[in-house]
């Protein structure tokens, strides 16, 4: 176990974590990243983001990724590349565990994030960014005036297909029951545009592709028929997962998301929760910078409030 105790311990490494230790690292904190596998998470994996204020001509998720993290490095933050296995949140300090060592911080911001789900069909990863995507305002402007499917029947899913449908020359939803899941305020811009169709009481079954997605093969629960959508995209909208094992009995949740407001203070004092696994209204990338900025605010609060009242 390390003996020096970290002002600041961030358990992730996406856009929220790195923005949060960029700025605690500005604030002259002691700073440590702790992200298992590689710096952007869900950010990382994007081969083209277009929606992130500052690059006219787009870039790739994992390139913005590493300036994330060159940025909070040059302030001071240290990264390692472990992972979290166990998290003592009530203590003072807090105890963070890892496959290689165990680490103490006198508070922890939580930027674990969250996965979409999978479809879970053969060379849904392998395509993923070749025409399977899992974000419509993230990838949908590079399907402009193509067919596309969208899979789900949930609000997200309703979203997503109007959001297409103004880009995309057809949509296409499958949905797995005899109708939305949606709520009514979806419902009406659904119906009204033209360009969208459902194919009800089906499940897919295979993703048509050669280098690049070229259709969906869907398969009705009712009668067993099988048929093909041609469409150059496939965009999945089944839910997301937050990354909550590591602390689910320590950290209030607000159904599957950590519960914690705008200022992502969570019910455990020096604990905060950035980025997609806190609940919130939209996860985008600049949805998670600002939560790593402000929290990064409260942390300074609360670390000063703490040396002012020893």
């Amino acid at each position: 176990m390390e003996n020096r105790v970290w002002d600041v311990i961030i358990i992730g490494g996406g856009p929220a974590g790195y923005t949060a230790a960029l700025y605690c690292g500005r604030a002259a904190l002691s700073v440590l990243v702790l992200e298992e596998m590689a710096p952007g998470g869900q950010m990382g994996t994007t081969d083209q983001i277009d929606n992130y204020p500052g690059f006219p001509e787009g870039i790739n998720g994992f390139e913005l990724a590493m300036q994330m993290q060159k940025s909070a490095e040059r302030f001071g933050a240290v990264t390692k590349l472990e992972r979290v296995t166990e998290l003592s949140l009530a203590d003072e300090p807090k105890i963070v565990k890892t496959s290689a060592g165990e680490y103490s911080a006198r508070t922890v911001i939580l930027a674990t994030g969250a996965a979409p789900r999978e479809l879970g069909l053969p060379r849904e990863r392998e395509l993923r960014g070749r025409g399977v995507s899992y974000c419509a305002t993230c990838d949908g402007m590079f399907y402009r005036g193509k067919e596309v499917t969208v899979v789900g029947g949930g609000n997200t899913a309703a979203a997503d297909a109007v959001y297409l449908a103004k880009l995309c020359s057809k949509v296409t939803i499958v949905h797995r029951r005899d109708s939305l899941r949606a709520s009514k305020a979806y419902l009406q811009p659904l119906r009204s545009c033209e360009n969208i169709s459902i194919v009800w009481d089906s499940v897919p079954e295979e993703i048509l592709a050669d280098q690049t997605v070229t259709g969906l093969r869907v398969r009705n629960v009712k009668t067993g028929e099988t048929q093909e959508i041609p469409c150059s995209g496939i965009f999945v909208a089944i839910g997301n997962e937050p990354n909550v094992s590591l602390f689910e009995n320590s950290v209030a949740l607000d159904g599957r998301y950590v519960d914690a407001d705008e200022t992502t203070r969570t019910n455990l004092p020096g604990v905060f929760a950035v980025g997609d696994v806190r609940k919130k209204p939209l996860r985008q990338v600049v949805t998670a910078v600002a939560d790593g900025a402000v929290a990064s605010h409260f942390v300074e609060e609360y670390l000063s409030q703490r040396d002012a009242d020893r």
